[in-house]
């Protein structure tokens, strides 16, 4: 079988890390794959890209830009119609809309899109939203099958009239853990390596420096916690284009307490130095950083948006907390430091729960069965 992928951008994240995964794996089980994305934004780092079967189209960007958008149909209507794919699978909003479109041009004979979360809450203004939501209705009704990450995010789209429930399919996200579920490095060793401090507790946030993670609230949560104690300090990992103005407000609130490492490239060290992680996001598909902490037994405290309640066990494997509570945060992470057996429980259930239902392979499979069921019904 042949397949054509298409995502916006290779920018580090969740929907790029699966992407390139797919590309590499399915590859290995003999499918014909190709891969085609748009560049990164400056501001934000980039996985590499890979050096076979793949395509840069300059003018695949997430900025919306009439002109560029009608050039990028065009490049992925003359691709698809050269590589003759018996699939195209889109991932990611812009390309989801860009690549279906170029698919039902080229007369592609099944298409697919994955919605790795969705932008129609708390990312664009009202007049965009209702212009998406329009345009998302109208592409799934020429979409053989809608995939989401999670349970809450197909719900979440089903209620907004996108797509029929015989289109859906909820595929869980699937990664490559294998050395954060040996463990994670030793904690001296992580920080050392890190530039963190030896001592004391370390809380962290991991990911993107946008809007919609809302580290606002993670830095408001840990300027309570460290005024109530003097053992604790935090870390952001990640970057993004918010990165200097939080900085500013964080050395406003914290001073020396906080560090910004930027994009960890060991995972082994940036979650064996931190004692609990947070997610503050205000919308969410399924959590990489959560699913990473869960593999390295970290507990976590997250804001119970979109798929998270679906890596993180209320009370099991961590605690939700609603989006905006910066109260509701620092409790729950000091009730974590102050109980470190507790904590240890939480970091086993967290690993138990991700090695069942997180891996890589379960994701190929999956994906492998579907794309099989999609191309016996066109025949």
């Amino acid at each position: 079988m042949r397949v054509l992928r298409v995502i916006t951008r290779l920018n580090i994240g969740g929907p790029a890390r699966q992407a390139l995964m797919l590309h590499r794996a399915l590859a290995e089980r003999g499918y014909d794959c190709e891969l085609v994305s748009g560049p990164p934004q400056s501001e934000e780092g980039a996985f590499p890209a890979p050096a076979e079967r793949y395509t840069l189209v300059q003018s695949l960007r997430r900025e919306t830009d009439f002109l560029a958008d009608a050039r990028a149909i065009q490049t992925l209507t003359r691709l698809m119609r050269a590589s003759r794919p018996d699939l195209v699978h889109t991932h990611t909003t812009t390309a989801g809309g860009l690549g279906r479109i170029a698919a039902r041009r080229a007369r592609v004979p099944v298409t697919v899109h994955t919605f790795h979360g969705h932008v129609l809450s708390g990312y664009l203004s009202g007049p965009q939203t209702r212009v998406l939501m329009a345009a998302e209705r109208a592409l799934a009704k020429r979409t053989d099958a809608l995939v989401s990450v999670s349970t809450r995010v197909r719900d979440e789209l089903l209620a907004l009239g996108i797509g029929t429930p015989g289109q859906w399919r909820v595929v869980p996200l699937g990664l490559e853990l294998g050395d954060l579920l040996r463990g994670p490095a030793e904690r001296s060793t992580s920080r050392a390596a890190l530039g963190l401090p030896p001592e004391g507790q370390l809380v962290g946030i991991v990911g993107r420096l946008a809007a919609i993670k809302d580290h606002g609230t993670f830095l408001a949560m840990a300027a309570k916690l460290a005024a109530a104690r003097t053992d604790i300090s935090f870390v952001v990992a990640g970057d993004g284009a918010l990165r200097e103005s939080l900085e500013d407000s964080a050395r406003s609130l914290l001073g020396n307490r906080i560090r910004f490492i930027g994009w960890a490239t060991d995972l082994s060290l940036l979650y064996g130095a931190l004692d609990v992680v947070v997610l503050t996001s205000r919308n969410e598909g399924t959590p990489v950083a959560l699913i990473e902490a869960g593999a390295a037994g970290r507990p976590v405290v997250a804001t119970d948006v979109g798929g998270v309640a679906e890596v993180v066990r209320d009370g099991t494997s961590g605690f939700l907390v609603p989006p905006g509570d910066a109260a509701a945060l620092a409790a729950r992470v000091g009730s974590i430091l102050d109980e470190p057996e507790a904590a240890r429980a939480m970091g086993l259930a967290g690993r138990a729960w991700v090695r069942a239902r997180f891996g890589s392979e379960r994701l190929v499979d999956d994906l492998t069965a579907l794309y099989g069921e999609l191309m016996d019904a066109h025949k």
